[in-house]
């Protein structure tokens, strides 16, 4: 995606003054559909991005339009337009104008798939469900409740919530979790508990770590590399056959069967396994003497 031109010297990024921003973009005037089917021609063939700037700038305004449907929502407007702009660039770039479709239309699609993006990737620290059912109600439901004058924090009687999945066909599962998952709201974990208390206690302070600390972790490498070297030492008690075997039935990681053992040694299975129970007995005698 070309991303390498300016837009006429606007900051793309309106974060720094919105409303010098939405003052700006008024000034690019709207193309003819005419104008912007050529444009969208030339720059198909030749990925110019001069062009690319006409076709950004006239379309600033859509993008903007599209951003006023989603205030409700609580994040950053100038946030929402970078990502709405972003999206109006891929669409430049994937438009194919001999479809006979305007631009603006097309690019609308893109617009809003940005902008719905960054809103369910940040109006919650809990991930919220990116399935189309998931998707589908995350943008509508607190519409129809609106629409329903249902905008308190009440559970939505069986009815309701058979309507509503029915309207937007999903299950009426799907809209419970979803009307559940609306009502809850992040909290920080440094809110203090009590404002009224002197303490000062915040809800972090209540939350246990029981990962072992630096010292633990310390004492329990030292142990296992205690242990490993014992176990290594007593090996030595052992004949290679017994080894061996010990090996193959208990320290790798796929076992060996009896009835295999038996065929490679010539013996019987009964005696692989008493082989491979006294090798042990061995070991952890070995141990209790050093």
């Amino acid at each position: 995606m070309q991303k390498d031109f300016t837009l006429n010297g606007l900051d793309f990024s309106p974060e720094i003054n919105l409303a010098r921003y939405l003052q700006s973009i008024r000034k690019f005037p709207i193309l003819t559909p005419e104008n912007e089917y050529d444009l969208a021609v030339k720059y198909k063939a030749t990925r110019d991005p001069k062009i690319a700037q006409q076709l950004v700038n006239s379309h600033l305004r859509l993008v903007v339009k599209v951003v006023s449907k989603y205030k409700g929502y609580g994040l950053p407007v100038s946030e929402m337009i970078s990502e709405g702009n972003i999206g109006l660039l891929y669409a430049i770039n994937k438009f194919e104008p001999e479809k006979g479709f305007r631009f603006s239309t097309y690019a609308l699609w893109w617009i809003k798939a940005s902008v719905q993006k960054y809103i369910l990737n940040s109006w919650s620290l809990v991930k919220i469900g990116t399935t189309a059912a998931q998707k589908k109600l995350f943008f509508n439901l607190r519409k129809i409740k609106n629409q329903l004058n249902l905008m308190d924090d009440r559970d939505l009687s069986q009815e309701v919530l058979g309507d509503i999945a029915a309207s937007l066909d999903v299950s009426v599962q799907d809209v419970t979790d979803m009307n559940m998952r609306l009502k809850a709201h992040d909290g920080s974990l440094n809110t203090i508990i009590d404002a009224s208390s002197d303490n000062g206690s915040e809800w972090i302070d209540f939350i246990s770590d029981n990962k072992p600390n630096q010292e633990e972790r310390l004492a329990y490498s030292e142990t296992m590399a205690y242990r490993k070297r014992m176990f290594n030492q007593a090996l030595g008690c052992l004949n290679p056959r017994e080894k061996d075997i010990l090996f193959k039935r208990r320290l790798n990681e796929k076992s060996i069967t009896l009835d295999d053992l038996s065929k490679t040694y010539d013996i019987s299975k009964e005696r692989v396994r008493q082989i491979e129970l006294n090798s042990i007995k061995k070991i952890q005698k070995a141990i209790c003497v050093m």
